[in-house]
């Protein structure tokens, strides 16, 4: 007898098995954000709006995420960005921050922001 399987012996094996489960980056104060190659900020002239463009969808932001979204760079923090945007507007930079933060981790969840690492 042989030791070989045979197809009635053979356990399937899956073609496709996650070794780990995915890791969601949060974004924090020293967070360095910006838009991956993939998402593209763009204005629209004709309909005089603001648009992000991502494969296969089109999204409209609110006025306050399209000055986030300009500021962030990948090189500066979103600590930094706050602070600059609460200069520009005379407002609160821990408000500022906290709002900020919690529209970089709604896009980042969605894959449309990508956290730089420093170095």
């Amino acid at each position: 007898m042989s030791d070989e399987k045979t197809p009635e012996t053979a356990k399937e094996t899956p073609v496709w098995r996650p070794s780990v489960a995915p890791v969601r980056a949060m974004v924090t104060a020293d967070s360095r954000p910006r838009l991956p190659r993939h998402v593209v900020l763009r204005h629209d002239p004709a309909r005089d709006r603001w648009l992000i463009l991502v494969p296969e969808r089109v999204l409209i932001p609110e006025p306050t995420a399209v000055v986030l979204l300009q500021e962030a760079d990948g090189k500066r923090t979103v600590s930094e960005i706050a602070a600059h945007l609460a200069q520009t507007y005379a407002a609160d930079p821990a408000v500022i921050e906290a709002d900020a933060i919690e529209m970089f981790q709604d896009m980042s969840d969605r894959g449309f922001l990508t956290l730089v690492a420093e170095g």
